[in-house]
């Protein structure tokens, strides 16, 4: 059983999500998903945010204090942060998402579906028309797709990396050419120790997970 709640939304005090978030912990069974609301350009809210709305945001210094409060609640209910938004207790961990963030194989189907397959070695991005209607006369036409499109090295390890750092457990080290350059480079960005290199696997750290995306901007 799971739920997921966003944070950092308008005029939301620390205050008000502790509350929030202790009572979600309280009826949580063994996994909960706990999202810092992002603007991104380009969506709806992007183009809001443009214009002047969606006021009262919290700062970034709030939201980053939200974030760490997420993650003391969460640990000292018994829910691991085993990937950056998504908490379990041990054994509870979603293994549908864990698809994603390690790179395996899954199909898109439905509306505006994503998909990533393997065929004879050879790794493709698919995806499915975004209006249902179109969608459904693709599939009776006997096919749902609007797009396969062949990944190159790059973008497979791109996605590798983009994907497997947002977990605890990270990544294989050898994915990353010269690794331990691109570790001291990071973390002499930051000055400190925002990568580490734990049993042959590379990871954010503790310090280094609030600032994930920018770590991993860097790397790629």
């Amino acid at each position: 059983v799971s739920f997921d709640l966003i944070y950092a939304r308008q005029g939301q005090t620390l205050d008000n999500w502790k509350q929030e978030l202790s009572v979600a912990l309280a009826l949580a069974v063994d996994h909960i998903s706990l999202y810092q609301l992002t603007i991104e350009p380009g969506t709806a809210f992007g183009d809001r945010h443009a214009r002047g709305g969606l006021r009262g945001l919290p700062d970034d210094d709030l939201a980053a204090d939200m974030y760490l409060l997420t993650q003391e609640l969460s640990s000292d209910a018994g829910f691991n942060a085993y990937e950056i938004s998504n908490h379990a207790r041990p054994g509870a961990e979603a293994r549908h998402n864990l698809i994603y963030w390690q790179s395996g194989d899954w199909v898109g189907i439905g509306p505006g579906a994503h998909g990533r397959l393997t065929i004879d070695g050879q790794r493709y991005a698919t995806e499915a028309p975004r209006a249902p209607r179109k969608w459904l006369d693709a599939v009776v036409m006997g096919r749902g797709e609007c797009g396969r499109t062949v990944l190159s090295k790059d973008d497979i390890q791109s996605e590798r990396v983009l994907m497997g750092l947002r977990l605890l457990d990270g990544i294989p080290a050898e994915w990353i050419p010269r690794v331990w350059e691109q570790v001291n480079k990071v973390n002499k960005l930051y000055e400190f120790a925002a990568l580490e290199i734990h049993g042959g696997r590379l990871r954010a750290s503790r310090a280094g997970r609030p600032v994930l995306n920018a770590i991993i901007r860097e790397l790629l």
